[in-house]
């Protein structure tokens, strides 16, 4: 299927994409109808960080290349026609607001009712930082595929995918998992979660989570002048584990195996396991906020078609097309796209 050679979109720098039959030297000949029809040229840069000014001009300069997807809906649905999509959400800033306690970053019974909604029409995955039963305890649908760790701990719903991998493996509950990539390095991960929690008590505020396949320690809530000591201490601790790396995200340092496995690839993976490979009949959409999301937008500009959405209220450097303000514009975009599909298969 595919998996033993992950692909190597990580080394791969994204160009625009301005015309459907001009080949990309990166990636071959590439057939980007979203992007050309919707008359939207895709930023060339892979940078990721925010941009300085975040006054209105600057916020609807910024939407000219990244148009609100609730105000792209239709021409977007017009593309879909004759086409399947399969949905894929980040949990934290996408279906959850970002919150202080990463523990209480609950989704809403509104989001969850659209969430189920949606799966209900079209194959729906969320892939999260979180651990998998983190993620799933929060989301609580049964209709639904799980990808938490960033993707190296994959579960799906009640009727499994097609897989023979021998990296598959059964959960203490009996429930199928799907694909685990980073399972040879849980002793070391369960070392480095150890090694944290006791060296970062002196750090107020800070919290340190086991996301199982990564750890995450958060400093929200740590005072300013602590936090280059907290750096420190998770730098120390790394150093003596060379399979591993240090990343960030919104007020999070990660502790991540060494594997070339990120969101992106986990889109691809599951697109696979669901008979899509390299198919021209599905579009991918993957609605995220965070800087990790953005392996996933590359992921679908590198496969030439599908809609990568930003959700976003500042300008930022990003390989999505379309974006959305905040959740609770993902909220309104989900359950159009709900009523879209319920009124498509009514005709």
């Amino acid at each position: 299927m595919g998996l033993q050679k992950p692909p190597s979109s990580n080394k791969q720098k994204t160009q625009p994409i301005t015309n459907p039959n001009k080949n990309d030297e990166n990636d071959g000949s590439v057939d980007c109808f979203v992007a050309s029809n919707l008359n939207i040229t895709p930023p060339s840069s892979i940078m990721i960080n925010p941009i300085s000014s975040t006054d209105s001009l600057t916020y609807n300069s910024w939407l000219l290349e990244h148009p609100s997807a609730l105000g792209s809906f239709d021409r977007m649905m017009k593309l879909a026609k004759g086409k399947r999509i399969v949905v894929f959400l980040d949990y934290d800033g996408t279906l959850s607001p970002i919150v202080d306690d990463p523990d209480r970053a609950f989704m809403s019974d509104e989001m969850r009712t659209a969430v189920r909604e949606v799966a209900k029409y079209f194959p729906t995955a969320i892939i999260s930082g979180r651990s998998r039963d983190k993620v799933k305890e929060f989301v609580q649908l049964s209709n639904i595929y799980y990808a938490g760790s960033h993707g190296m701990d994959i579960m799906a719903p009640a009727k499994p995918l097609k897989s023979s991998d021998n990296n598959n493996s059964m959960d203490k509950k009996g429930t199928d998992v799907l694909f685990q990539p980073a399972q040879r390095f849980l002793p070391a991960m369960q070392e480095i979660l150890a090694l944290l929690q006791e060296r970062t008590k002196i750090i107020q505020g800070s919290n340190v989570e086991d996301n199982r396949f990564c750890v995450s320690v958060h400093y929200r809530k740590v005072r300013e002048e602590d936090y280059g000591t907290l750096e420190e201490i998770v730098k120390s601790v790394i150093l003596n584990y060379p399979d591993f790396h240090l990343t960030s995200g919104k007020k999070v340092l990660e502790i991540r195996p060494s594997i070339e496995w990120n969101k992106g690839n986990a889109l691809n993976y599951l697109l696979d396991n669901l008979g899509f490979t390299n198919s021209s009949e599905v579009l991918p959409l993957y609605i995220g906020d965070d800087r990790t999301d953005e392996d996933a937008f590359k992921a679908i500009r590198n496969r030439g078609q599908g809609f990568p959405i930003i959700v976003s209220s500042i300008p930022k450097e990003t390989k999505a097309l379309n974006s959305l303000h905040d959740p609770s514009e993902v909220l309104t975009f989900l359950l159009r796209l709900a009523r879209w599909r319920k009124a498509s298969s009514a005709k």
